[in-house]
């Protein structure tokens, strides 16, 4: 609503005033100027690579290795008797369960576990991973391996590949 020169409240012609409202969208869209962003820097590190290299690695693997060592005989006894079908009998069945319980619960532990030892390893990875990454001017790092086996990339260029750098980065 818009007062006149004699104080009378006028309506306003939404019709009148839309072709003048899209020239005048239109013209300061031509006016305001494009940012150009600047091409980013992308490079590529073996993530499972460097936290093999790590010191601290040797820990998970031995925690790794003792789990399957226990779960794996436990695991075994689970598919023979999955094996008989219809032809195991209730005891072995119950025992069976039992042994799915207790091969959840060690996993479960065992997992616990080997979180605790990988934590700070993948801390020192990405901390290292960071510092390679801006040191060298890139803007964003992919896990080499993950970007190989989902085709995300097809082609790098091997100076892209920040593997060795981020492993004489890496601080335990």
């Amino acid at each position: 609503m818009l007062k006149n020169a004699h104080g009378t409240v006028q309506a306003m012609n939404v019709k009148a005033l839309a072709p003048i409202a899209i020239v005048a969208a239109l013209g300061f869209g031509t006016l305001v100027p494009h940012a150009q962003t600047a091409p980013q820097k992308v490079g590529f590190v073996d993530v499972n690579g460097v936290a093999t290299a790590d010191s601290r690695y040797a820990a998970v693997k031995t925690l790794q290795d003792k789990a399957t060592a226990e779960l794996n005989p436990l695991d075994a006894q689970v598919k023979a008797i999955q094996a008989k079908g219809t032809g195991a009998t209730a005891a072995e069945k119950d025992q069976m369960n039992q042994l799915i319980t207790t091969i959840q619960s060690k996993a479960k532990d065992y997992d616990a576990q080997i979180a605790k030892l990988v934590d700070p390893i993948t801390n020192s990875v990405n901390t290292a991973v960071t510092a390679a990454a801006k040191a060298q001017g890139f803007s964003v790092v992919m896990d080499a391996n993950v970007a190989r086996n989902s085709g995300l990339v097809i082609y790098a260029d091997q100076s892209a590949d920040l593997t060795d750098a981020v492993k004489k980065g890496l601080k335990p």
